[in-house]
């Protein structure tokens, strides 16, 4: 069952906003006025920079390969407790001041995110296998507003029961996926995609995305959020939008703004 049969809007709020206090209470004032139109919304957020403070804290390295933190065992105990713990509270805090009513969830929870390691060289980082959206469902039937951390369980064998690092990115999408949703919203530190020329797109349907992939024009973080807008496309989520999550009133901008993708 569809929470009350209105297509859901998934918002993934990256990391590098969550890091400033004044741009997270204003992205909480206007998921709060968007929320006043009626559409139920899913919040998933990152929280990449406060994982590199706490592991340096800690003095423990990292490195990335593909886009995506290696990720130890020492390494995912400091992750989940930073993205579950100290980022998912501290954004549900805010969100409940700007009366948005939030509840902070794990991708653990109720085996939300069923995972599979993505391959040895990465250690605890989570491919999705299967997404169970019932608990997010039964949240936003209560006319509530779930805020997930993307954190993973091993789905079985020698990994069942374990805690993976899923790439926020995608965690978002597969939600999206699971549950439906109308639209598929990025909010980054990036006016959204470029193309050649550094150029801010406006619009962009699945072929211009696939050709900026092959001509080399993405890369990077942007290469994978691509790839990632694109399966989204491709699995029933209608429109996926890339915004500057550190520009005032960007999700109810009355004039277009960022990149909006469609099939």
């Amino acid at each position: 069952m569809k929470p009350t049969g209105i297509r859901p809007t998934v918002v993934k709020l990256g990391g590098a906003a969550l890091r400033d206090e004044s741009v997270v209470s204003g992205i909480c004032h206007e998921l709060s006025a968007l929320l006043t139109s009626g559409a139920p919304l899913v919040i998933v957020h990152g929280g990449g920079p406060a994982i590199n403070e706490e592991l340096t804290s800690k003095g423990i390295t990292w490195e990335f390969v593909r886009g995506q933190r290696v990720t130890t065992d020492a390494m995912m105990d400091v992750i989940e407790t930073v993205l579950s713990g100290k980022v998912n509270k501290t954004l549900v805090r805010a969100l409940n001041h700007s009366q948005v009513r939030a509840v902070g969830l794990s991708g653990t929870d109720a085996r939300m995110l069923q995972c599979e390691a993505l391959s040895p060289e990465m250690g605890r980082v989570g491919e999705i296998k299967t997404v169970d959206a019932s608990a997010i469902e039964a949240i936003l039937n209560a006319g509530l507003t779930p805020v997930i951390s993307p954190i993973g369980v091993g789905q079985e064998g020698k990994v069942a029961g374990q805690a993976f690092n899923i790439n926020a990115d995608f965690a978002a999408c597969r939600i999206a996926e699971a549950l439906g949703a109308e639209k598929l919203v990025f909010l980054t530190d990036q006016e959204g995609i470029l193309d050649s020329d550094k150029k801010l797109i406006s619009e962009i349907n699945s072929t211009g995305l696939e050709a900026l992939i092959s001509s080399g024009t993405v890369q990077g973080g942007m290469l994978a959020k691509t790839q990632t807008i694109l399966h989204a496309l491709s699995h029933g989520v209608s429109k996926v939008q890339v915004l500057n999550g550190c520009t005032p009133h960007v999700l109810t901008s009355a004039t277009p703004v960022g990149t909006l993708c469609h099939a």
